[in-house]
């Protein structure tokens, strides 16, 4: 690896990415600067999601950050030097963009938060699929205390926790640690730190382990079903079940239990589980 330059041209990327059985881990990689989500950040998040939502060898992503804090929101200091209400129009619409791309790629995408996550980064958190933090973890959404209410990130946060729970958040930018964290349901488990990436695979190797079908189709369900009111969602539940049903690894996965055998599945996804919602 190149030796760290101030050249641009010799500067890390900052974001990488790695496949390996069937999980590609994207790691933010502005350690430096907390991972703080700039312009060229937020553009390479965009690119390399839509490269991962069609490839069918990635059944899972995590998303990973490199250094003492998993992502600490926006960089206030190029923010600043853009005093430019349009460019912040376009700024927010660029992140939102990305944040509402986690939820339609049909891979179920999974945050390994450590350190701190802290507004858009918090944001982050609540956006993904998953989530699993180490126990040294604390998250806020502490704009409030620049003067700027974290928006966009209430967007997020408010999906995942109660009301209540997400003002407080809101309201004052205190810290939480990553037990309370767990208990308001900002994310799914809590870990030692040494253990964080051991508590990663599991969750990894037991979603590779199901039908790619039936985990792309229930996440798109899943979303989608959430902004109907209950008598449509029903119905586009059912209907999602009844194509569901149709697929080959679900006549499979039914004979197999019937059979008593453990099922076969294939790799390939329909094409009627592929028309999703941005």
């Amino acid at each position: 690896m190149p030796n760290k330059s101030s050249s641009e041209n010799f500067a890390e990327p900052v974001l990488l990415c790695e496949v390996s059985n069937s999980v590609a881990t994207v790691t933010l990689n502005r350690p430096e600067k907390f991972n703080t989500l700039n312009e060229e950040l937020l553009s390479a998040l965009q690119a390399k999601f839509d490269t991962l939502a069609n490839d069918e060898s990635v059944r899972v992503v995590v998303l990973a950050a490199t250094g003492k804090a998993y992502c600490a929101g926006h960089d206030l200091r190029e923010m600043r030097e853009s005093y430019d209400e349009s460019y912040y129009k376009q700024l927010f619409a660029s992140c939102s963009q990305f944040m509402q791309t986690i939820t339609s790629i049909p891979q179920p995408v999974i945050a390994r938060v450590q350190g701190m996550a802290t507004a858009a980064g918090c944001q982050l958190v609540a956006t993904c699929d998953l989530a699993v933090a180490a126990e040294s973890t604390k998250f806020a959404v502490s704009g409030i205390n620049l003067g700027l209410f974290c928006s966009t990130p209430a967007v997020a946060l408010s999906r995942n926790v109660s009301r209540k729970r997400a003002l407080e958040m809101l309201f004052t930018g205190d810290f939480i640690d990553a037990h309370t964290a767990k208990d308001w349901g900002l994310i799914n488990d809590v870990v030692p730190d040494d253990e964080l990436d051991a508590r990663i695979s599991v969750l990894c190797e037991r979603i590779c382990k199901k039908p790619r079908v039936a985990v792309s189709t229930g996440k798109q369900m899943f979303y989608a079903q959430l902004e109907k009111q209950v008598s449509d969602a029903y119905t586009f539940a059912g209907d999602t079940m009844a194509c569901n049903m149709m697929a080959d690894d679900t006549r499979e996965g039914i004979d197999a239990f019937i059979e008593k055998r453990t099922p076969t599945w294939q790799r390939k996804t329909p094409d009627t589980t592929d028309d999703r919602e941005n």
